[in-house]
């Protein structure tokens, strides 16, 4: 049986991680975007981590744009590729200033533990994975941050630099990129068969499962142990 007998794909997959993205809709970091608690000292390495991060997702996108089977999802892909870069040469540039660091001061902290193994599992599904499999692993990033956006954006922040990093995440420019991402995979979606359809839903869940991660290690400033 296809998925055409089904839901959309994005209705199946978003469906299995709703306990996940309301753990993260609570976790203190969350929360402490729009009431002002977050230690600067937490967002910090958040934006240093992400810098890392963002490196490897772009790749895995452009993984992504590499294995698409038609031209508009081979540009897309590669579009959003390029568009990570430019996020973390402009976004972060800005918001590290107003931490008091530089570009280079922040390429030359550690990667943490989360970003190390968040960013590997996404380089070895979209590197050994099949088209349907390497956007299951990428979507969390773009569908997650869209919704966290939008919540934040509604709650407002008292700090001006958490209301910047809101404003990116909640806007409308923001969204339309989300928007053609999950077009894209119920496309994918059609005719998929059961098995193909659990491989995307077990990279789906495990990525959402880094996200959490990923806001868990900025909170906690998380280093290497030893």
């Amino acid at each position: 049986m296809t998925i055409e007998a089904r839901t959309r794909t994005t209705d199946v997959l978003w469906a299995d991680i709703t306990d996940i993205y309301a753990a993260v809709l609570a976790h203190p970091f969350v929360t402490g975007l729009t009431d002002g608690t977050l230690p600067h000292e937490a967002f910090r390495h958040y934006i240093v981590q992400d810098a890392h991060y963002l490196r490897g997702y772009a790749k895995a996108l452009a993984v992504c744009a590499a294995k698409a089977p038609d031209e508009h999802d081979l540009a897309m892909f590669a579009a959003h590729a390029g568009g990570a870069i430019a996020a973390e040469q402009e976004l972060h540039a800005d918001l590290l200033g107003g931490l008091g660091l530089t570009s280079e001061q922040a390429a030359a902290e550690p990667v943490a533990p989360a970003t190390r193994a968040y960013v590997s599992y996404l380089l070895a599904t979209a590197y050994s994975g099949s088209y349907a499999e390497a956007v299951a692993a990428v979507l969390p990033c773009y569908w997650i941050y869209a919704r966290i956006g939008g919540h934040l954006l509604e709650q407002g922040s008292p700090d001006p630099l958490y209301s910047r990093w809101i404003a990116t995440y909640g806007g409308g420019d923001f969204q339309a990129v989300v928007d053609a991402v999950l077009a894209a995979t119920d496309r994918i979606g059609e005719g998929l068969s059961e098995r193909e359809l659990a491989r995307m839903r077990e990279h789906f869940t495990t990525t959402s499962r880094y996200e959490w991660m990923f806001w868990d290690a900025g909170y906690r400033q998380e280093r290497w142990p030893v």
